[in-house]
């Protein structure tokens, strides 16, 4: 048997917790408090859309105009990020509320919290301060082709405190902002797309560089990334088999590569149908007929 005290313990106890669960208006509450806080998520959600959509048309609106599209770019998605944050932030705020607690306690210890995390996390807010003056003198944009610390790529984010870019074998590089010491930029100018082209000495120097000439005019037309027509600038070299002349074409930023491969193969194509020879090291064969000592043949190679 129970002793009494515990019989009434227990007998308590199953009371309470009986007149907790049959409570309706406990029920209620707890029902009109799940309705806001639903209501509360889907409103935020649906906010989020309508800023996002409202910034996309923003800036939809600006391409073509004075601020190039790369900084479009990289400005709608931070504001895009930082109504995101904004939003959500809010609506935790407004649920927690929801659930009793009293947010002005919470705020001010947050922003004391806040404050101490300031002082200690230094290298957190020189990486913020770092991201601000990278967005402001507009350094570097998303979409734009870099090189940070040594990684080179293509950026695909930009944030207040990291800079995340992907490097063309497929690495993400995630970097943060007050890390950055040094950067190089290959999508705010033109780029020049270099080739230099062998030719044996027996070939004929002007006709050499009419058919360049031909071939720049050629490339200008069928090459949308060009953009002056290429130039030939004449012997840059002489090799022990060969001269080599020096062709340019000024291109769109960073499409020097792909301009440079597209030419190469247009002079190749064209130096065949004009009969103008590429050198390349030979070996020729002699069967020397005459017998050597030994009466066996001989073979020589020249």
């Amino acid at each position: 048997m129970m002793p009494m005290e515990e019989q009434n313990f227990i007998q308590t106890l199953y009371t309470r917790v009986l007149s907790y669960l049959t409570d309706p208006n406990r029920w209620e509450l707890i029902f009109l408090t799940l309705i806001k806080v639903i209501v509360i998520i889907v409103a935020a959600n649906l906010l989020l859309k309508i800023i996002h959509a409202a910034v996309n048309r923003i800036f939809g609106k600006r391409e073509g105009g004075l601020i190039d599209k790369r900084r479009i770019d990289t400005l709608r998605e931070l504001a895009n990020n930082g109504a995101t944050y904004l939003i959500y932030f809010v609506a935790i705020l407004l649920v927690v509320q929801q659930f009793g607690f009293d947010l002005r306690p919470l705020l001010v210890s947050a922003g004391v919290l806040g404050l101490a995390i300031g002082f200690g996390a230094q290298s957190l807010v020189r990486d913020v301060i770092t991201g601000f003056f990278i967005l402001f003198e507009d350094q570097f944009a998303v979409g734009d082709t870099v090189t940070i610390n040594n990684f080179t790529g293509t950026v695909e984010t930009i944030g207040l405190r990291i800079t995340r870019i992907k490097s063309w074998t497929g690495e993400i590089h995630i970097i943060p902002n007050g890390s950055i010491t040094q950067v190089t930029n290959f999508s705010l100018q033109n780029s020049i797309a270099v080739v230099d082209v062998s030719v044996a000495y027996e070939e004929d120097l002007t006709h050499v560089e009419k058919v360049l000439a031909e071939v720049a005019v050629q490339a200008k037309q069928q090459l949308d990334d060009i953009v002056k027509e290429p130039q030939v600038l004449g012997v840059q070299a002489f090799g022990a088999h060969d001269m080599v002349i020096r062709m340019t074409a000024e291109c769109n930023p960073n499409t020097h590569f792909a301009v440079a491969r597209k030419l190469r193969a247009m002079i190749k194509a064209e130096f065949e149908k004009q009969g103008i020879e590429i050198p390349y090291p030979k070996m020729v064969m002699a069967n020397n007929q005459t017998k050597q000592s030994g009466g066996k043949n001989g073979t020589e190679a020249i």
